[in-house]
This record gives C-alpha cells, structure tokens and sequence, in this order.
C-alpha cells in the first residue's frame, strides 16, 4: 500500500497545559490534514529538559482527544529520539556543515547590536568557524553559506512569500547547545524527516526558523515540506500568547467554545448549527478550511 500524499503533524512542547494560542495551531493542523484526506501525527516536543513539566505531555494528549482531535498514528516522544539526532550531527560533521564552537552567549552579545525573537539565535558572527582559539568546545554549529547561496526563499501557503538571508540575519546557528541539550532546528528537521511530513502547519512565531530549516533539510539531503504559518494570537499587549504572558488553560467541560474561538482566528466562517457538536463543528470547518486551503 502507498503512502499517503499528505502527512501532518502537531508539535508541542509540554511546558504547561494547552491553552487557546497552542489550540488554534492543532486545529488549524487538524483541519488541513483532514482537508487533504491525509494522516495526522502528534509529537511531544520534550527534549528541553529545564522547560518540561512532568505530567504536561499526557494533560496534552488528553486534552486534544477530549476536543475530538486523534491522531492517526501513536504519539511520538522527541526524548526517545535521541540517537538519531546524534546520527544526524554525525553525518554533518562527517560532511564538515557543522564545527565546535567555544562562544558564550555573552560573548556573542557583546559583539552585537540586536537578537532575534524566540526560536531564534544571536546572529553569529562567526568567531569560531576557523578554530577555537584556545576556547574549550561549548556547542556544534551548522556553517550557512555566504553570498547568494545564502538567501533562502519559500512560498508559505498563508503568508506568501518569504526570503531570509542566513548569512546575515543569523549567522552559523547551533544544532547542539553548550548545556548538551539538543536544539530545536536539528530535532524538528530529523523528525519531521523521519516521519515523512509532507505538509507542516504551525504558528507564525515560527516563520523565523524556517529559512534555517530548509537549509538544513539540504544538508541533510531530506525533503522540505509545505509551510503554512497561522497568525498567533496575542494578549492585551500585543504579545504572543503562551504560558509565560499569561495563557490561561483550556476548559475541557467547553471544548466547543474554544473551538468556535479559535475557527474565528482562522478567519473561518462555519455554518448555522455547527456549535451543536463536535461532530458538526469539524464537519463545517474542515468544509471551510478546504474551500481556502485546498490543492
């Protein structure tokens, strides 16, 4: 049997509960995995060790089951992935993408003006791409190209086209951290890989990594997805909702009204009645959904 055209995946980090910013990225998922007719992964993103709460991963998946959202495949843990990640550094140091680098985080800021949003680093300025100078090995960056080879573009399918230039807006960027943590470019692309997403669909906070995601891909001579980026919702002060800005956890007992909520930040127009049942509301918005989104 072939594989489908289209797989999909949810991707959380379990550091608190869901809440309604975490909702409109699974739904939004959801519905353009299920408007394509193709599968829908969940994996938990737990490899930040000091960011993770025990019990969170399975509050989450309990969560996404009681709003009727089931994955077609068992779950997948990141931190039980850990040897592939090594793999896949290996075969970047093997290939010399990748070189030890003795930078503090503090050193790096010093010799900067700016620093990029979350999920992003430092633009580095490449201090250690020709030795350590003496410095012990704190972490493994990936080297970026320079000129124009260094200018990433893509078509995301919400917010149009995209170019970064990793040369300048982030310089080598780190793949294993220096407290031994792996970071989030390496992990995302080798399970993403791994798992043969075809389609991913994720929260425009996540716009930045993605010129340094498909660099990597190349690399690593895997795939690049389809993108589409949601617009995050944001508090009272224009900042992106999450548990540090204060997200409040859903309600389990009213998964309907959060559902409704988050359709309405997707700017999907449901139908009368589709607030009845779970079964309606999925019914209409992933009708709506297809009617934007479909190919």
């Amino acid at each position: 049997m072939s594989q489908p055209s289209y797989r999909g995946r949810f991707a959380p980090s379990p550091t608190g509960p869901l809440h309604i910013g975490s909702l409109v990225s699974a739904l939004a998922s959801w519905l353009d995995a299920r408007a394509h007719r193709g599968i829908w992964l969940v994996r938990i993103e737990d490899i930040d060790g000091p960011r993770t709460v025990p019990g969170a991963a399975d509050d989450i998946l309990a969560t996404l089951a009681r709003f009727g959202m089931h994955a077609d495949q068992p779950p997948v843990w990141q931190s039980a992935r850990i040897d592939r990640y090594r793999q896949a550094l290996a075969q970047l140091q093997a290939a010399a993408y990748v070189y030890p680098c003795g930078c503090t985080r503090k050193e790096i800021a010093d010799s900067l003006l700016h620093a990029h949003a979350r999920h992003t680093t430092l633009a580095y300025p490449g201090t250690c791409r020709h030795g350590l100078h003496g410095k012990p090995a704190r972490a493994w960056r990936l080297r970026v190209p320079d000129g124009d080879a260094a200018v990433i573009g893509f078509d995301d399918r919400w917010q149009g086209a995209q170019t970064q230039n990793l040369a300048t807006e982030v310089g080598d960027f780190v793949l294993r951290r220096a407290d031994d943590q792996w970071a989030y470019q390496l992990a995302v692309v080798v399970d993403d890989a791994d798992a043969d997403i075809t389609h991913i669909v994720r929260g425009a906070d996540l716009l930045d990594s993605t010129a340094r995601q498909i660099y990597l891909q190349r690399c690593l001579g895997v795939a690049s997805p389809s993108y589409l980026h949601v617009p995050v919702v944001t508090n009272g002060d224009g900042e992106k909702l999450s548990k540090q800005t204060g997200a409040t956890a859903l309600d389990v007992n009213r998964p309907l009204d959060a559902l409704c909520v988050a359709a309405g930040h997707l700017g999907l127009t449901l139908d009368s009645g589709a607030d009845a049942s779970l079964e309606r509301f999925y019914a209409a918005a992933t009708a709506a959904w297809a009617q934007r989104f479909g190919e």
